[in-house]
């Protein structure tokens, strides 16, 4: 059986290039998230949500009793109540972005896509074991869309003010466990926007249970990021730990160094001291002789694994990577890694994609990063905030370079905190060169901006020295205060004319492109059509603070003192339909469209960006009606001359331009345009299109070879028409229906930025020739999965993909909906039975008391009656069917009452179970649990009460 780490090795993590022309390394392999180690358990919190679109206000509070009750710890109302019925909403597993299933509508904002967004509430029932007890329960939150409120167990725990960042919340002081539920209650609120792009809406990337020793090491609190100074290497080290004990605590914290290989290349230890609920920050250093170095070309990665030990017994242990590299930005020369000059080649990215929206799956997102590495991108900024953690592991195997960008420019300690978060939790990752503090803000050419990120910058300098902070500026770089004087380097969007000048009044400062370009073209098209919203890929046309991809890359590479470019973007991503609007729906910018198909830019930059020979001819060769009229025909490529032919007519020999390309007019006729480039008077590569006939068939092609069946494994799937030759047919527009066998369609695309049916389902039409399903494994699986592809008329594309068994996530315990009855009072001691319908004062909170099921029994103080009860609205299933009341443990002999009518008995004085019918046809209901008890002798509800849905 397959786990998800010897996925990565049998496949080869980094390779870049397999029998589907990708990588075999499908890389999406998360054993540093999801799996335990000695001391920690990881476990995924992604199943047994229950979910409901549209909000459920919190219900308005009257009367005393009431507004006592709502003031205490664990008495949230509404949907956040423990006790909140929600048998009748649908299950959900995370991630789930809720928009991505809306149909665009024209009513809804422009920038987000037109999907609907809105309010989202997750629930879900916890099932903590009594080996849990006494640990630290952590919850970690990946990112939600776009602010959060969190309840647990009825308690407001925390808070999500980015959409982001991950939240880490201690559950411990309110957990319960064994039989008592926990209930986990989050409200998403996606009506607030932090972009101008899709930004999807609820839970988007995975949750997670962290489970530690009380001693241990915090979340993110390994720093280890290797320095060359002084002409050797070492690793600093930083460890914060975290003890929640009674009592400080002696412990020996102790690191090793471990290559690619497992060899033990270097050891730190020292004793530590650790107060009582207090952090401490163990500070050491570990020497390192000759380390292999992290490059673009060679993905060097060592591990540090650090313990946690007292008294020889293991508390703790996390494992770390890092790699060796140095990394410096020069005023003159531009950047330079482990002292080689790389112009940085690079594409800004937002994080959707087609049929899934944010909610990405690691297979996906690994197939994404592929594509720009074999697009030649060497580089790639986060815009404009932190990505999935999975991104920055897979820069780091892949070979990127990263501008890790911050999202709130606000220094205010919440969104200070957001800063300090994206900083602490990446910091290890060698890919990461930049830290950016904001993009295009108001105010950055003000004495206010200088001001706001003086103070930002200094909180990224206190965590991380060791790379340098820059600022996304459309303007103001000149200003006699401005935010470019407080950052490390200078960053300019677009203002291509100011480079030089910004050189010669500041010769000292660093500067690169942090956005270029903005360019327009829609992947298949040839004609300009704006009544359509079509733009020809001939790169001509632009937005109007931008340029074209050649003009754009020209600016930047023939000035050496430009670090390098970001375009944007590297894909195409759903909102910001620049410069149109209905029924335009995501953007014409990206280099690739929404599912990750070449535009032309693709070549263009491929043949800037890459050493090896690059010849791709545009357009396609299917005029029909055009017969005699001159074809633009352009060649895109790196050769040093390129002659183009038309059914072996030539029609002529250029010298090659790496920044404008090559065009020709070639009159259309059907057959064969080619065309043959030159280096150094050779040939060295060839290309050619041919005419094609019409489809006749489907062709599915997957992105990788096999599949992992653990149900989180996707992959998109690429759906084409062929013709009777098995040529691709360019201008195909059929609609598809797809089926998957052994696997769930979780998405669908086909790059039209115009398109406004469903990207969920079964059925998408071809888009100028291709279509993309994306199809997730199904956990416990293996055998073979299969896809097909019909259309009417067209031969139906079927594909057998290899599923291999594979190691799912750990995954926490959860409950199905389950009424819990809470909000027990206990009547004082009467000598005589008491009447089960007798009730508290209204304003009485204090001659009765207040109890909690579960809670281990106590004797009695006088021998007499106790009555015991709760009351509440039943659940919607229950009303209807009727169900089953469970006592899962009652000490001593007890009567219990629905509404002051009898249904149960217990006869026995030893803790013991009881359960029994519940009625159907109740609305609102009242237990009562009439109690004989003696003095000396225990007695009590001692364990947790809840009433099953029999339906």
């Amino acid at each position: 059986m397959l786990n998800r780490r010897d996925f990565l090795k049998s496949a080869g993590a980094l390779a870049t290039t397999s029998v589907f022309g990708q990588s075999a390394a499908y890389a999406a392999t998360v054993q540093s998230r999801s799996a335990s180690t000695p001391g920690r358990a990881v476990v995924s919190l992604n199943k047994g949500w229950r979910f409901h679109e549209g909000d459920i206000p919190m219900p308005t509070v009257r009367g005393h009793g009431s507004t006592y009750a709502n003031a205490k710890a664990g008495m949230a109302g509404g949907a956040a109540a423990p006790d909140f019925d929600d048998s009748e909403w649908g299950s959900v597993t995370l991630p789930h972005d809720f928009a991505s299933f809306q149909l665009p509508e024209e009513s809804a904002n422009v920038s987000q896509g037109y999907r609907k967004r809105g309010i989202g509430w997750y629930r879900s029932l916890i099932r903590l074991d009594e080996a849990d007890h006494g640990k630290h329960i952590e919850l970690q939150l990946d990112g939600i869309s776009t602010l959060a409120t969190v309840w647990f167990n009825g308690s407001q725990v925390g808070h999500v003010w980015s959409g982001y960042n991950s939240v880490y919340i201690d559950l411990t002081p309110f957990a319960t466990y064994g039989e008592a539920l926990n209930s986990l209650v989050i409200r998403a609120d996606a009506v607030a926007m932090q972009g101008w792009w899709y930004e999807g809406a609820g839970i988007y990337r995975n949750t997670w249970l962290v489970k530690r020793e009380q001693v241990h090491i915090v979340t993110d609190g390994v720093f280890a990021h290797p320095v060359f100074a002084d002409g050797r290497w070492s690793i600093p080290l930083e460890v914060t730990l975290y003890n929640i004990r009674k009592r400080a605590q002696q412990v020996q914290v102790e690191s090793v160094l471990i290559d690619a290989a497992g060899k033990t290349v270097a050891r730190f230890s020292a004793p530590a001291e650790v107060g009582v609920l207090a952090r401490q920050v163990v500070n050491g250093s570990m020497r390192v002789d000759s380390p292999n170095l992290w490059s673009l070309e060679e993905r060097n990665l060592y591990s540090v694994r650090t313990r946690v030990l007292q008294d020889g017994k293991l508390l703790d242990e996390v494992t770390t990577r890092c790699g060796f590299r140095t990394q410096r930005f020069d005023p003159e020369r531009g950047f330079f890694l482990n002292d080689q000059h790389v112009k940085l080649q690079g594409v800004c990215i937002h994080q959707d994609h087609a049929g899934v929206g944010v909610a990405v799956p690691y297979g996906v997102l690994d197939y994404r990063l592929r594509r720009l590495k074999e697009l030649g991108v060497n580089a790639i900024r986060c815009a404009h905030n932190a990505q999935d953690k999975r991104f920055y592991e897979l820069c780091d195997e892949l070979g990127f370079l990263v501008m890790d960008e911050n999202r709130m420019f606000n220094p205010a300690p919440e969104h200070m905190e957001e800063l300090i978060w994206l900083v602490r939790c990446h910091r290890n990752h060698p890919s990461i060169i930049l830290w950016s503090v904001f993009n295009e803000e108001p105010s950055q050419g003000t004495e206010q901006g200088y001001e706001m990120v003086r103070r930002m910058t200094a909180a990224v300098r206190a965590l991380d020295t060791s790379r340098p902070t820059t600022a996304a500026m459309n303007f103001g770089q000149f200003e006699p205060v401005n935010a470019a004087q407080a950052v490390d380097v200078a960053g300019f969007n677009y203002q291509y004319p100011s480079y030089e000048a910004f050189h010669q009044k500041f010769p000292n400062v660093p500067m690169t492109s942090s956005e270029d370009v903005c360019g327009y073209q829609t992947r298949g098209a040839y004609l300009t059509v704006p009544e359509k919203h079509i733009f020809a890929s001939y790169d001509d046309d632009a937005a109007s603070w931008g340029t074209t991809h050649r003009v754009g890359w020209k600016a930047i590479a023939e000035k050496p003192y430009v670090a390098g470019a970001f375009v944007w973007t590297g894909f195409d991503y759903h909102g910001e339909p620049s410069p149109y609007e209905w029924p335009s729906n995501s953007s014409f910018f990206g280099i690739m469209d929404l599912c990750g198909f070449e535009k032309n830019a693709f070549w263009l930059h491929q043949a800037q960006w890459r050493k090896e020979p690059v010849l791709q001819l545009a357009p396609h060769w299917n005029w029909a009606g055009r017969e005699g009229q001159p074809i633009m025909v352009m060649a895109l490529h790196n050769m040093d001359e390129v002659e183009v032919f038309l059914n072996g007519r030539s029609y002529g020999r250029q010298k090659g331009d790496i920044y404008e390309m090559n065009r020709w007019q070639v009159p259309y006729a059907p057959g064969k345009l080619s065309a043959v480039g030159y280096r150094g008077g050779k040939v060295a590569k060839r290309f050619e299109i041919e005419t094609t006939g019409e489809p006749v068939a489907l062709k599915l092609t997957p992105d990788r070879g096999f599949m992992l069946g653990d149900g989180l494994d996707a992959q998109p799937f690429k759906v084409e028409a062929l013709d009777a030759k098995g040529r691709h047919v360019p201008l195909a527009q059929h609609q598809i229906v797809f089926k998957a066998d052994g696997g769930d369609i979780i998405g669908l695309g086909n790059g039209d930025p115009n398109d406004i049916t469903s990207e969920k389902g079964d059925t998408r039409a071809l888009f100028n020739g291709l279509a993309q399903v994306i199809v997730q494994t199904r956990e416990g699986t293996a055998g073979t999965l299969k896809l097909s592809a019909s259309a009417p008329g067209l031969k139906t594309g079927v594909l057998h993909v290899d599923v291999r068994k594979a190691q799912p996530w750990a995954y926490q315990a959860t409950s199905q909906p389950v009424q819990s009855i809470g909000g027990w009072r206990s009547s004082p001691v009467d000598p005589a039975p008491i009447d089960p319908n007798l009730r508290a004062g209204g304003t009485d909170m204090n001659s009765w008391g207040w109890i909690t099921p579960g809670t281990k029994a106590k004797p009695a103080e006088q021998t007499g009656y106790v009555l015991y009860a709760a009351e509440g609205w039943l659940f919607s299933r229950v009303r209807k069917h009727g169900g089953r009341l469970e006592f899962v443990e009652v000490t001593g002999p007890c009567q219990v009452f629905i509404d002051g009518r009898k249904i149960g008995e217990k006869t026995t004085d030893a803790p013991g179970p009881l359960q029994m019918a519940f009625p159907p046809g109740l609305d609102k209901f009242r237990v009562s649990v009439l109690c004989p008890v003696k003095a000396g002798q225990a007695h009590g509800l001692s364990g947790v009460v809840r009433l099953w849905s029999i339906s």
